[in-house]
């Protein structure tokens, strides 16, 4: 029963902590990140300002927080599409990815859109460098070693080429928003060499 306790109080710590967290994303969604501060996010929760100190130090610790609630939303959509691919379906899974990849830059609201909106460079560059950092690795702990499984890897130095694809079709994305998808799916499996999986380039398919 005491176990009981202590779990429905953290819990209940834990989604007023994100809570806050929501309340950053929300200001900064809604006025810029410049209009950001302890007291538009305690005035959006309606919670004091020692509450918000419980939690954060600082409104840019809040702020660091609440990117990286923003950069787990977006693994965990890329777990939903590593979850649900068919397995030996490699263009279908390309298709996938090349359209998660595409509305994660052009569709996705909140924080992350903020950011770009802002204008500034530095702090725009960090959060690529953070959503390429996480997706990377995700997808060489769990997607590559799937396929690896199956095919033969045909590149070297897998994570960083994964972190240099990644964050160059975010900021290529970013700069071209109309681009369709198949262009995007046409240069991922061209750096990664497993174009021939595909129909348009079948003549390419390695030997087994």
């Amino acid at each position: 029963m005491e176990q009981q306790e202590r779990t429905r109080i953290r819990h209940t710590r834990d989604e007023r902590r994100d809570e806050i967290l929501r309340a950053v994303i929300a200001v900064c969604a809604e006025q810029g990140l410049a209009r950001l501060s302890v007291s538009s996010v305690t005035a959006r929760v309606g919670c004091t300002r020692s509450l918000f100190y419980h939690y954060f130090p600082s409104k840019e610790a809040a702020f660091d927080a609440a990117l990286e609630m923003t950069i787990d939303a977006f693994i965990n959509r890329l777990r939903t599409w590593d979850r649900q691919r068919v397995r030996g379906d490699i263009e279908g899974a390309l298709d996938g990815i090349a359209e998660l990849l595409k509305s994660l830059v052009v569709d996705t609201q909140g924080l992350s859109r903020s950011i770009a909106l802002d204008g500034d460079a530095m702090l725009y560059t960090a959060f690529v460098n953070r959503v390429s950092e996480r997706c990377a690795r995700f997808i060489c702990e769990n997607t590559v070693v799937d396929f690896a499984r199956h095919h033969e890897v045909l590149i070297d130095h897998v994570y960083e080429t994964f972190y240099v694809l990644i964050s160059g079709l975010i900021l290529f994305i970013r700069s071209n928003p109309s681009v369709d998808t198949e262009t995007l799916k046409d240069i991922i499996a061209s750096t990664l060499h497993i174009e021939g999986y595909t129909a348009k380039y079948a003549d390419r398919r390695p030997e087994r």
